[in-house]
């Protein structure tokens, strides 16, 4: 596949996918959901490739799905055709990070927002800069019920996750580093490097042993309901484009939806 809206490089033993359409704040488009699900997995085939990072670049990590795309190209679509849109697109790629054999890092800077925080969650540490925010402001802006997969509270807490959803504001990468969400917050100027030097840390230990320890503690989760409640909610999700709320705001454009997600993070 050739790239159009990602990077794709490989360093020694650490590979780097970037989303790459800074002037639209890297929002997520079809194309690129594919391309960084093709270079996802095959980084994951690379013998060569121990350790993954996932990143953007510009400003920003990204600022989530590409809204301006979904009105012109997904707006009338049925029940049905939005169900196995979004179950490809967002839940099967989402949990093909998660369940990557290989450690993923999300090295994150700007906006990491609803569809891009989703990705970044998926990852299994964070690295973030101290420009970085956190935001799923989609309750507030779209009148949908969080983005289709509910990472949240199994990555900052239940209370915090309800408080995050209902406001739809704006975490920083310091408040995000308390709650246990961010493993390290270090200088803009100097992120690229400390994520660089971690991916080698970790790609100096034995990547079976690795793949087995991650697979233990993501398992763990799952005994504990991390993949069915993300799978209930993701039906919860689809319910929610079918309230009346939703289909005003809809209605009233794309515009105004903006509008609503730029007041709460304010």
């Amino acid at each position: 596949m050739d790239y159009q809206c990602i990077l794709y490089s490989v360093c020694g033993p650490v590979a780097r996918i970037s989303h790459n359409r800074p002037d639209a704040r890297n929002a997520e488009s079809q194309a690129l959901l594919d391309e960084m699900d093709d270079a996802l997995c095959r980084a994951a085939e690379d013998a060569a490739v121990r350790t993954i990072v996932l990143t953007g670049e510009g400003d920003h990590f990204s600022a989530g799905h590409d809204l301006k795309e979904a009105a012109q190209k997904r707006s009338n679509f049925t029940v049905e055709e939005r169900w196995a849109y979004e179950t490809r697109y967002y839940f099967d790629y989402a949990m093909r990070i998660w369940d990557c054999p290989k450690p993923t890092i999300a090295e994150v800077s700007g906006a990491c927002v609803a569809g891009g925080f989703m990705v970044a969650n998926m990852c299994d540490l964070v690295v973030a800069s101290p420009d970085a925010f956190f935001s799923d402001p989609v309750c507030q802006s779209l009148g949908t019920a969080a983005v289709e997969v509910l990472v949240h509270p199994w990555v900052m807490g239940a209370r915090k996750a309800k408080e995050f959803l209902f406001t739809g504001g704006r975490m920083t990468a310091e408040q995000a580093l308390a709650v246990g969400m961010v493993n390290r917050v270090v200088p803009r100027d100097q992120l690229r490097a400390a994520v660089d030097a971690l991916a080698l840390q970790i790609a100096g230990g034995d990547s079976f042993a690795m793949m087995l320890a991650k697979r233990s503690i993501n398992r763990g989760l799952d005994i504990q309901g991390m993949r069915s409640a993300m799978s209930a909610h993701f039906d919860a999700h689809q319910l929610s484009h079918l309230s009346e709320s939703f289909q005003a705001r809809r209605s009233e454009g794309l515009g105004q939806s903006i509008q609503r997600g730029k007041a709460a993070l304010a």
